[in-house]
């Protein structure tokens, strides 16, 4: 019979869900995120920029690879595809679009489309795309109708689609208003389709001005949380990079679950994980013969008949007072069930009563969800400006999922900030925080050491002061993790040698040297006595004249008269160990040929029965 602990699931262990688990616990089938990118393919692209910069196709390059490795390495089942518009040769299904080029098919990223990316960098690649593509004639309304059809030849289930157009061109037909007209009614149709259509517009002479004509191309912003139409052009590749991977990462949510705040009052929410811990994908299984993936079933069989046991014949228990407990699959899920999934107001606590210890766990954030609930944004965006104002956060209990036992948490505001570049940093919402039981606290007794005196604390607090700096959890990567990936890469792009991986985590030992001085040493003599080096291995101890200099003897075991013959008359003594035997017949005068145990117990029982 299956055991209990079998049904019940580990909360840390199913932390990471999938995208769309609704409040009554089932799966809303979502499809994959798709991509398309772009990119302007005109003389003005490949113009190298002053002091050596890169142009701004090779920027553009750059970004894509670095795209496709991402997805490659976060989400290989998404979709991604990389169109040239305004070039001389054409290349397209049906070849029905004249200057367009699709260079890459909206499919799965993989390392032969890396390499392809790679061939288009540096001087090289520019040669190597005017000799396959050159540069002619602009017609964006073609290029975004050949969009549209990639997408349309897609039989799967697309859950995001989004198309980027790179360009340094504010006005890509010069003037002419026909196909202006034909472009605007193209990117509409596709905004209909559910496409969203970004621009990330690039430096040029004289600047980029989007109202001439792109601020009717490009899709308004989901909400307020996303990046809207960028003003001021990029002209480095770092800021290229962040914008796109702002556009690129779409938010997930683990689930989407309602805020009750009184009788009737729910508002929508969905909960997103602001951080998980990056780990080594696992092994897959192959087939040897064919190197297939190899898919494994599991199958319960009786242990007796070998039948196979169909789900509803397997049946929980729990063992209470040395009886197993017999209980149905559903029987178990009323036990287990304490509530609906949600989240429910208990009241207000100024942020001075939440501690640093009560912070247990990963915290989540929460977003008002509009489509779910009609007013969530506005009340939501209510209750977070008057928590802020009035410095208190939310206490709630909390139900993840269904059948999972409820947990208390305290919503903490957050406001919406920005950087220099105008790109969000910090959405505005919840951060909730897991709070702990009771039983969850406990009392320790910490050991006693001496106490250090204040010249010695005031000293440590020069050298703790010294050595501070922002930390920032972007700024330091997984050396193990990155290590893991370059040896990937190098493996499937054929390279030589994988690239080298800086470990972030090591000391910098010279700066902390240059910083703290002499103060190590005044710290030392201060803690350690005259003539003491820390960093020397103590000495081996010699053992004493009194231990012997050998091994500790045994004390021996004696067994009371009395209880040898009860063990006798019960029929006990094989509880006894050999050891205590020998010692017995020792102490009885019981003279034994061997030593196995079974001939002990005869003697004794030969001794002590008469």
């Amino acid at each position: 019979m299956a055991e209990w602990n079998a049904y019940y699931h580990n909360e840390d262990e199913d932390e990471e869900q999938e995208e769309g688990e609704q409040a009554d616990g089932t799966y809303k089938i979502t499809g994959r995120d798709s991509l398309v990118f772009l990119v302007d393919a005109s003389k003005e692209m490949f113009i190298k920029g002053e002091d050596g910069q890169p142009s701004n196709f090779d920027m553009t390059m750059q970004v894509v690879r670095s795209v496709y490795t991402s997805k490659i390495i976060s989400s290989h089942r998404d979709l991604v595809a990389l169109v040239f518009y305004g070039t001389e040769q054409s290349k397209n299904p049906r070849n029905s679009f004249k200057h367009v080029y699709v260079y890459h098919d909206l499919d799965e990223p993989g390392a032969k489309k890396v390499q392809d990316v790679d061939a288009l960098r540096g001087d090289k690649g520019a040669q190597l795309a005017a000799e396959t593509m050159g540069s002619g004639e602009t017609s964006l309304g073609d290029a975004l109708w050949c969009c549209s059809n990639l997408y349309s030849d897609i039989k799967l289930r697309l859950s995001h689609k989004r198309l980027m157009i790179f360009t340094c061109r504010d006005e890509p037909h010069s003037g002419d208003s026909t196909k202006d007209r034909q472009a605007r009614t193209k990117a509409s149709d596709l905004k209909e389709t559910g496409v969203v259509i970004d621009l990330m517009h690039l430096m040029k002479p004289g600047g980029f001005d989007a109202s001439l004509f792109f601020c009717d191309i490009v899709s308004p912003p989901d909400d307020e949380s996303e990046m809207g139409l960028q003003l001021k052009p990029s002209d480095k590749l770092e800021d290229l990079t962040k914008r796109v991977r702002a556009k690129d990462q779409k938010k997930r949510a683990m689930a989407r679950l309602k805020l009750c705040l009184g009788e009737d009052i729910n508002v929508a929410v969905g909960i997103y994980a602001t951080s998980v811990s990056a780990r080594k994908p696992g092994a897959i299984r192959l087939y040897r013969e064919t190197n297939e993936p190899v898919r494994s079933k599991t199958r319960t069989f009786h242990t007796q008949t070998g039948s196979l046991l169909l789900p509803s014949e397997i049946k929980k228990a729990q063992v209470y007072g040395k009886k197993k407990i017999v209980m149905e699959r559903d029987e178990v899920d009323v036990i287990k069930k304490f509530d609906e999934p949600g989240l429910l107001l208990i009241g207000f606590k100024s942020m001075e009563r939440l501690k640093l210890h009560h912070h247990i766990r990963a915290s989540v954030f929460l977003y008002p969800e509009e489509d779910e609930v009609k007013g969530s944004a506005c009340l939501f965006s209510a209750l977070l400006k008057k928590c802020s104002e009035k410095n208190v956060f939310a206490l709630c209990r909390f139900i993840s999922r269904r059948n999972y036992p409820p947990r208390f948490v305290a919503l903490v505001p957050q406001k919406e900030e920005f950087d220099n570049g105008k790109v969000q940093i910090t959405p505005p919402g919840f951060n909730a925080i897991f709070l702990p039981y009771a039983d969850d606290i406990r009392t320790l007794d910490p050991p006693q050491h001496p106490s250090a005196s204040q010249t010695q604390v005031d000293k440590m607090k020069e050298i703790v002061s010294k050595l501070r700096f922002k930390y920032r959890s972007d700024a330091f990567e997984n050396p193990v993790i990155q290590q893991h990936y370059r040896n990937l890469e190098a493996l499937a792009l054929d390279m030589m040698a994988p690239e080298e991986t800086e470990d972030l985590i090591m000391p910098k030992v010279e700066q902390i040297d240059s910083r703290l001085g002499p103060l190590v040493q005044e710290f030392k003599d201060l803690v350690y006595p005259a003539g003491y080096n820390p960093e020397s291995k103590p000495a081996a101890k010699r053992k004493t004249a009194e231990t012997g200099g050998g091994a500790e003897k045994k004390p021996k075991v004696e067994v009371p008269e009395d209880e040898l013959r009860a063990h006798v008359q019960n029929g006990t003594l094989g509880k006894l160990t050999v050891p205590v035997l020998k010692e017995a017949c020792k102490q009885f005068g019981v003279r034994t040929t061997g030593t196995k145990k079974q001939e002990l117990i005869e003697a004794l029982i030969a001794r002590l029965g008469s």
